[in-house]
Order: C-alpha cells, then sequence, then structure tokens
C-alpha cells in the first residue's frame, strides 16, 4: 500500500470514529426493531444462554444470533445501554468506509476509492442507518462482501485466486446469513442469475471451486441450524422457515405500503449517491473476459440493485431498511457516474441538478417545519384523522432554535456545488457538497432525534423506565411493544404476558396496563380488567395498574377501618 492511500486510510478511520460514534447513546432506542435486538442481547447476558436468541425469556425464532452476540459483547463492556446496542453498527460503519476506500482503489484508482466513500458516507439513510442499533449494516456488508469476492472469482486477471475468492464469498455469504437468514442467499442467489443470463450463460468456472463455496458456505452459515438440529430444536428452524416465508406474503403487523415504496425511500434517502447513479443504474456489460474490474464489479452493482429493488417491491411488508442494502451500490455506481462526467463521458443533467437541489430543499424544510412544530399543529391537528397521532401531538418539544440554520447550510451547500460542479466538474466541489450533508446530519442525530421521539414513544417510555426495579407486571395492551421488557429491565420472575391472567387472574404483584390513546381501548380494558385503576393519559398513551389480590384486602380492610371510624365519629 502507499504511504499516500495509508494516509487516506487512517483519516477515513478518523473521521469515521468522529462522525458516526458521538450521539449514539444520546436518544432511546426506537421500537420495535431496535429494541428487539438490543432486549434479546440483553437476557442473553442476564440468563448466560449464548445459544438460544431469547425474548422475554422465551425462544425467539425469527433470527439468528450473530448481531444479537455483537451486541451482548458490547453490553459486557459498555453496560446495558444504547451506547452498547448501537455500538457494533457505528464499527461497522467505519468499516464499510474503509472497505469502499480499499476496494475502490483497487479496482478503479485512490480518487475513484476516495469518492466512491464520500458518496457513501454523506447521504442521508446511509448515514443515519451507521447510529442505529438494527441488523441491516452488518448483514448488507456480509452481502457486499460476498458480491465483491464473487467478482474476483469471475475476474480472469485473478484466475490463479480463484478458489481463494470462492471460498472468502462462501464465508461472507454464510455470515450474511448467520446475521439474519437465508434471505442473504436468495438475494445472491438471484442477482447471480440475472448477471448470468446478460452474459449469455457464459462463466468459466471449476467444480472444484463450486465445492470448496459450498463446504464454507455450509460451514459458516449453517453451523448454528445444524447446532439447533443437533440439541433437538428442529422445530424452531420450522417457525424460522415459516416467519420469512410470511414476511412475503402478508404485511407484517400493518407495515404495507404503495407499490413503488422503496423507489421513493431509495432516491430520496440515499442522496446525494442515488442521484448521481441515475445515468449508471442501465448498464450495458461488455464481452467476458474483456472487461476492466471496475466494469466487472459495476455489473454485480446493477444487477443486486434491481434484484433487492424489485424483491422487496414484491413483497407486502414495507420497512425503510429492507431496501438498504441498495445503499452499496447506488454509491458505487453514483461514483462510478460521477466519476465519467469529471473525465467528460457523461453530462451532469439538469434534472440532477433540480433533484438535488429539491431534495435538500425537502428535508431542509422538514427540519425547520419539526422545530416550530410546537407552534403550528393546533393548526395542524384538526386535519389528522389518527386519534393516536392527534394524542402524541399534545407532547411538548425543546428545541435550540438554531436547527433550521442547518436545514439552510443544506440547501445553500447544494446549490453552490451544484453551481461549481455544472461549470468545473472537479472532485474538490464535493467538499462542498459534503460540508452541508454533515452538518444537517450531525445536527439532525445530536438535537432532532431525541426531540421527535417525544411525539412517538416518549410517554411511554418514560413510563417503562419510572418501573425499573420495581417486583411487578407491565402489559402493553391491544398493541406490541418490545420497549417494556428493555426499559423495565425485565427479570424471568416477571415475565407473564397472558392478558387473560394478568387481567382477571389472581395476581401475586401489581400490573401496569399501557394503552394507546385510541377511541375503544379504554372500554375494552374496562371490560377485559374491571378492577383497573386509572393513572393518568400523557402524549399518546394512557396508564392504568391494577392491584394485586393481596393489595386490594388490604386497601378493602382500611376502607372498612376508616368508615367504621366515621360512623363513630
Amino acid at each position: 500500500m502507499k504511504r499516500s492511500d495509508l494516509i487516506i486510510n487512517l483519516i477515513i478511520l478518523a473521521l469515521g470514529a468522529l462522525l458516526l460514534i458521538p450521539g449514539i447513546g444520546s436518544y432511546r432506542l426506537f421500537d420495535w426493531d431496535e429494541i428487539n435486538f438490543a432486549e434479546s442481547a440483553r437476557e442473553m447476558l442476564l440468563t448466560g444462554d449464548w445459544f438460544n436468541v431469547q425474548i422475554n425469556f422465551e425462544s425467539f425464532w425469527e433470527k439468528p444470533p450473530l448481531f444479537i452476540w455483537m451486541q451482548a459483547l458490547s453490553m459486557k463492556v459498555f453496560g446495558v445501554g444504547e451506547f452498547a446496542a448501537r455500538f457494533p453498527n457505528a464499527v461497522a460503519g467505519i468499516l464499510t468506509l474503509l472497505l469502499l476506500f480499499n476496494i475502490g482503489r483497487k479496482t478503479g484508482n485512490t480518487g475513484f476509492g476516495v469518492l466512491w466513500t464520500l458518496m457513501y458516507g454523506i447521504s442521508f439513510l446511509p448515514f443515519f442507518y451507521f447510529k442505529s442499533g438494527i441488523i441491516d449494516p452488518w448483514f448488507n456488508l456480509f452481502i457486499f462482501l460476498a458480491f465483491y469476492f464473487f467478482s474476483r472469482y469471475t475476474d480472469p486477471s485473478a484466475a490463479p485466486l480463484r478458489t481463494r475468492h470462492a471460498a472468502l464469498s462462501a464465508a461472507a455469504m454464510g455470515l450474511a446469513v448467520m446475521t439474519k437468514g437465508p434471505v442473504a442467499f436468495l438475494i445472491f442467489c438471484l442477482t447471480f442469475a440475472v448477471w448470468l443470463a446478460f452474459r449469455r450463460f457464459r462463466l468459466d468456472f471449476r467444480w472444484k471451486d463450486v465445492g470448496v463455496y459450498f463446504i464454507v458456505l455450509a460451514l459458516v452459515g449453517g453451523s448454528w441450524f445444524l447446532a439447533l438440529a443437533a440439541s433437538g430444536h428442529a422445530d424452531v428452524i420450522k417457525d424460522f422457515i415459516d416467519y420469512q416465508i410470511r414476511l412475503f406474503e402478508t404485511k407484517d403487523a400493518g407495515h404495507g405500503g404503495f407499490l413503488l415504496y422503496h423507489f421513493v425511500i431509495l432516491l430520496v434517502g440515499a442522496a446525494p449517491a442515488s442521484v448521481f447513479a441515475i445515468p449508471a443504474l442501465f448498464h450495458r456489460f461488455g464481452n467476458a473476459g474483456n472487461e476492466s474490474r471496475t466494469d466487472g464489479l459495476k455489473g454485480w452493482m446493477v444487477c443486486s440493485f434491481w434484484v433487492v429493488l424489485i424483491l422487496f417491491t414484491i413483497v407486502r411488508t414495507k420497512i425503510v431498511h429492507y431496501s438498504s442494502f441498495c445503499y452499496f451500490p447506488l454509491s458505487f455506481l453514483g461514483a462510478y457516474a460521477a466519476t465519467r462526467m469529471m473525465e467528460g463521458d457523461l453530462k451532469f443533467r439538469r434534472y440532477q441538478r433540480v433533484l438535488l437541489i429539491g431534495i435538500a430543499v425537502f428535508f431542509g424544510a422538514l427540519l425547520t417545519f419539526l422545530t416550530f412544530f410546537d407552534r403550528v399543529k393546533d393548526v395542524i391537528a384538526p386535519y389528522v384523522h389518527d386519534p393516536f397521532a392527534v394524542s402524541c401531538m399534545e407532547a411538548t418539544s425543546g428545541w435550540s432554535g438554531f436547527e433550521p440554520l442547518a436545514g439552510l447550510a443544506l440547501i445553500v451547500c447544494t446549490v453552490m456545488f451544484c453551481i461549481r460542479f455544472g461549470r468545473w466538474r472537479n472532485a474538490r466541489s464535493f467538499c462542498m457538497l459534503a460540508i452541508g450533508n454533515l452538518v444537517f446530519l450531525m445536527t439532525v442525530v445530536l438535537c432532532g432525534v431525541s426531540e421527535v421521539e417525544k411525539y412517538s414513544q416518549a410517554s411511554a417510555i418514560d413510563f417503562y423506565m419510572e418501573r425499573k426495579g420495581e417486583d411487578c407486571y407491565v402489559k402493553p395492551a391491544y398493541f406490541k411493544s418490545y420497549a417494556q421488557y428493555f426499559y423495565t429491565d425485565r427479570q424471568p420472575g416477571n415475565k407473564c404476558d397472558d392478558m387473560e391472567w394478568l387481567g382477571s387472574g389472581p395476581i401475586d404483584k401489581p400490573c401496569y396496563f399501557v394503552l394507546k390513546d385510541e377511541p375503544g381501548n379504554i372500554e375494552r380494558l374496562a371490560g377485559d380488567v374491571p378492577d383497573a385503576r386509572f393513572l393518568y393519559k400523557c402524549s399518546g398513551f394512557v396508564f392504568f395498574v391494577r392491584k394485586s389480590q393481596a393489595e386490594q384486602t388490604d386497601e378493602g380492610q382500611q376502607q372498612g377501618q376508616q368508615t367504621g371510624i366515621e360512623q363513630q365519629g
């Protein structure tokens, strides 16, 4: 490695740590996914059972354990909390940026590696993604590495290293399977089929390498599943597969969306990379053996982008991070197109300038609107038809007031970039774009997320945290949540979740019921828990308590004694 490349690696490492680690513990985990995985890691530490993933101290078969292990190790070092839950993804972000630079400089040159890293690092959703506690950053990184090493396997110039590249691709794919499941291999197989079709099914391979690939994949990706079967937990594997199929067939717990949901999310959320990538998305493949390394990887990036986008457009469950693998091909193609523009082979089109400025205005205006939301929410509320959303609007935020300046910086820097790049098309223009985006993104993370949370889950989380250490049951009624497990520090002795028993059975300790402030919920609870007592209502949620049988008896005796004293008086 050249000294200049080593220096760039050190700069990326330092900037990555400076940008991705600060703030990850300054706001609470969000239901469902963040709290789901963090709670599994907490229970893993509490029970000492590192083999079985659990939620509420019962087997949780929806996800393999690799990412949960990372979080559990982080919690062992830093303590249970938001910082520890998100730290593995901050590490994934730093590692991703380093890998993109080094893969970019090997497939292209140093300038391309820097530009690819920049495209990924300053785009909106990819940046937030590494400050979260969800599985996908590591999952997608492993899939990307599987594609990269397989692209090296198909590169004629790397023929002497074929077996090594096949093994590395399989190992990365196995880690992806161990992170989130066999959907990783499905994505790989579909992409390979499309890539092969465009190559007119021409592929020079050796059966020895095929054998190596599947042996490594089975050892790395199948180890946990084989261990489950060997230990008599084959039913967990069946439940796991049934869950994966259900995601394709149904809307998971209401996470539906319109057909082009992921198209819009990627265009807006993965900007500016997505806007630059548009001209490069329709790849014309060269002849086998007549492509540069960059062209070879470009073919895999184009195929994987369309496969993932179409696959999760078909899937009925619509969640933002389902299409997050596309951040890799979009950032690659964005850097590829920008490089071609600077070389004069592509034009920086007017529609791209309009899109870049329009997206910057959208995000800048959104941040400004949120800052002043408390001043206008009374005007907006009559037009909101969701009773829960209206109730959540009762919260009050505490913005500092300078946040709109970050939105203005984003807009101004984007406009200046479009003017400068449109005229001179040099790499230094991207410094202006990077400054505007990073100022905006860091402001949102450090000042905005915790304020937005006040309008969604804050009152419920506060209530759960107040119950921490109390010997009680906590039950969200009529909605699904994992927050009560993590934020009450639930112990095995308080794990009962049976609504019928908690509502009318002989409970041995108080039970708190949490309801969304929606029509009919209070009446429904009155039928299910006749002796529940109203505590209070706060920004979206209503809180009740049902006393234990002993407490109810004591209260009845105290009331009887008080009545007797009053009668004697």
